[in-house]
């Protein structure tokens, strides 16, 4: 059983396909509940078997309750959930910083934790986080949502090493540009992005073969070492993307 959290986002949507298509029966959560329930009815035309479930992970008892509601514990969580939102308008405005901050890190770190609660009881299971190159460093257009992206790979990083031990695997994806409707105002580079296809394709592979950290895209890692390795004196004056 695979459970995908924000099954009704483009990554979320082809998550679902392509687990279903290697055999997994699904949970599907998210807030939409009509897209949701939607995107269950086109799977089950594909012979898929799907379960659906609202899930806001801004409600404070989120993880709790859909974990709850699941007919069983999953074998394998994907948290797709996410939102890239606006620099200017984080900016001027705490209130979306925040919203921005807890639906990228907030609400999927503790939804995640709860899981892995769950799974560390049971031995077993793999956890699947979609962090991002922007939580790489901090830049200027979009250091709000980077902030939140590096604060879950951290997260997700410490529980992999908490967990490690016990059967429970971790796994931290990290795309860098993505086509999604999240994207489709912005002028995105041709050799650096990926559809969401292939960031699901690059998820089905980590599950397979537990993979701890992996990059979507070619050029990704070694574009990550780089935005690492660069003096902040330096980068402080660089103007990125």
């Amino acid at each position: 059983m695979a459970l995908v959290l924000g099954a009704t986002g483009d990554i979320g949507r082809a998550v679902a396909r392509r687990l279903g298509r290697d055999g997994w029966q699904l949970q599907l959560a998210a807030r939409d509940g009509q897209r949701l329930e939607a995107e269950a009815r086109d799977l089950r035309l594909r012979g898929i078997s799907v379960e659906t479930h609202p899930c806001d992970v801004l409600s404070e008892d989120a993880g709790v309750s859909l974990l709850d509601a699941l007919s069983a514990t999953p074998d394998v969580a994907v948290c797709t959930v996410g939102v890239l939102g606006d620099q200017s308008a984080a900016s001027d405005d705490w209130r979306t910083a925040e919203r921005l901050m807890r639906t990228n890190y907030n609400g999927p770190a503790l939804l995640m934790g709860e899981l892995a609660n769950r799974f560390e009881q049971r031995g077993s299971g793999v956890l699947v986080g979609i962090s991002s190159i922007a939580g790489e460093r901090g830049r200027g257009t979009n250091y709000t949502y980077g902030s939140a992206k590096s604060g879950f790979t951290a997260f997700l990083s410490g529980l992999r090493n908490r967990l490690w031990r016990s059967g429970v695997h971790v796994v931290t994806v990290k795309p860098g540009y993505v086509r999604t409707r999240m994207t489709d105002h912005l002028d995105l580079p041709g050799l650096l992005t990926v559809d969401p296809d292939q960031v699901a394709d690059r998820i089905a592979v980590a599950i397979r073969r537990s993979q701890d950290v992996v990059h979507v895209g070619r050029l990704w890692r070694g574009v990550s070492l780089v935005l690492r390795t660069i003096p902040e004196r330096l980068f402080k004056r660089m103007s990125l993307p």
